[in-house]
């Protein structure tokens, strides 16, 4: 068999992209990865806990977010959709008045938003938004 320049191009181009996504992990895994780290592996119930993300975000490359958790030790917030899907934590001290924080986020797609909070118990409790992103602000 003869091989082209073109040939040889695009068995080279197919190849890379091949072993590109085989190499890529979900980013769900990497989400799930990030909670268990910060939960330990312990049970994530909902609820006892407030996040606020805009329904619709004209553009991604500044979506403010803010969450509320009463009794909170720490807060971890998530975008799961973005390459890093870890985007804060909060940490909070005893004598914290509020545990609250606010931030603005870059999301690169339409995804799920996600707060995890250690509450003083010791349990952990999980609130999430869906924020639509009409203009990516992560390369996209």
């Amino acid at each position: 068999m003869e091989f082209t320049r073109r040939n040889i191009l695009a068995l080279g181009s197919g190849a890379f992209a091949a072993a590109s996504f085989a190499g890529m992990p979900a980013f769900a895994s990497k989400t799930d990865d990030a909670i268990a780290a910060f939960t330990g592996g312990a049970s994530v119930a909902e609820g006892a806990i407030e996040l606020t993300a805009p329904e619709i975000a004209e553009n991604g490359n500044t979506v403010p977010v803010s969450v509320t958790a009463p009794g909170a030790v720490s807060i971890m917030l998530l975008a799961t959709g973005n390459p890093t899907p870890a985007v804060a934590t909060f940490n909070f001290g005893p004598m914290a008045g509020a545990r609250s924080g606010a931030t603005r986020i870059r999301l690169a797609k339409t995804q799920d938003v996600v707060a995890v909070a250690k509450m003083e118990d010791g349990s952990f409790r999980q609130a999430g938004a869906t924020v639509k992103v009409t203009i990516g602000g992560c390369g996209g």
